[in-house]
């Protein structure tokens, strides 16, 4: 039970999976104005940054839960670091279906909607572990513009227009699902440069020093035409932001 090898390759040099900064890490946290103590659930919450963070700045404590062994180890490692490993813990395993032993007050999938098959079902999913009148966050893609072709939609890693909503739908769509949204922090074209750019570094890296690796070829071929795709289309068209809900 793994991610695919090659999301690992690209992102082993990352500490945040998604396209945030440091400094929005610590905006989104600081906006939330909940008490040291909060407990945490995070699900597919990668190298543990935003759980081991929070609770050295905001006084945290929680649980994350992902898929692959090496973001595990890294997100342990960082709790260390950071003189929090009392406060956290990091579990190894699938976080579609997981669901906490005891209610938190904070839930949250920060840019992994996969896990409940898309952004209602990952609500569903966080419900079941938040105590009443607790806080939710869910990351999600959004259209900053409407992508003009097929081709401009699949270059968005999207199988069609209607894979995304545009801001003022994806927020509309949260209240369909009973929830009122409570607070956001969106990326920008410098944060998501910051997630995607580095990227290629970490590539050429690896490829330098492997490259007779049976991924070789397929990290060149990325290597190869990223750059160009990202700035021709994710930059341009695809929006990121996390939003804070709380039920109805």
């Amino acid at each position: 039970m793994d991610l695919p090898r090659i999301f690992t390759i690209r992102e082993s040099e990352h500490r945040i999976h998604n396209p945030f900064t440091p400094d929005k890490l610590a905006t989104l946290g600081r906006s939330l104005r909940l008490p040291a103590g909060t407990r945490v659930l995070d699900l597919a919450g990668g190298s543990g940054e935003m759980l081991c963070t929070w609770a050295r700045d905001l006084g945290f404590t929680g649980t994350g839960v992902d898929i692959s062994t090496l973001f595990t180890e890294q997100a342990r490692a960082r709790a260390v670091e950071l003189d929090v490993a009392d406060r956290v813990e990091f579990v190894h395993g699938d976080a579609a279906g997981h669901v906490s032993d005891t209610p938190v007050d904070l839930a949250a999938c920060v840019g992994a909607t996969w896990i409940g098959d898309g952004v209602a079902g990952t609500v569903e999913l966080l419900q079941r572990s938040l105590r009443p009148g607790g806080l939710m966050l869910i990351g999600e893609p959004y259209w900053r513009l409407t992508p003009p072709d097929e081709e401009t939609t699949k270059a968005c890693h999207a199988t069609g227009p209607d894979d995304f909503l545009a801001l003022p739908g994806l927020i509309e769509s949260f209240g369909d699902l009973g929830y009122d949204v409570v607070e956001m922090t969106l990326a920008d074209q410098d944060s998501w440069d910051r997630y995607s750019a580095a990227q290629w570094l970490t590539m050429r890296r690896w490829l330098d020093d492997n490259p007779d690796d049976e991924m070789a070829a397929q990290v060149r071929e990325e290597l190869t035409t990223e750059p160009a795709r990202y700035t021709r289309y994710t930059r341009e068209y695809l929006g990121w932001g996390v939003f804070a809900l709380m039920r109805r």
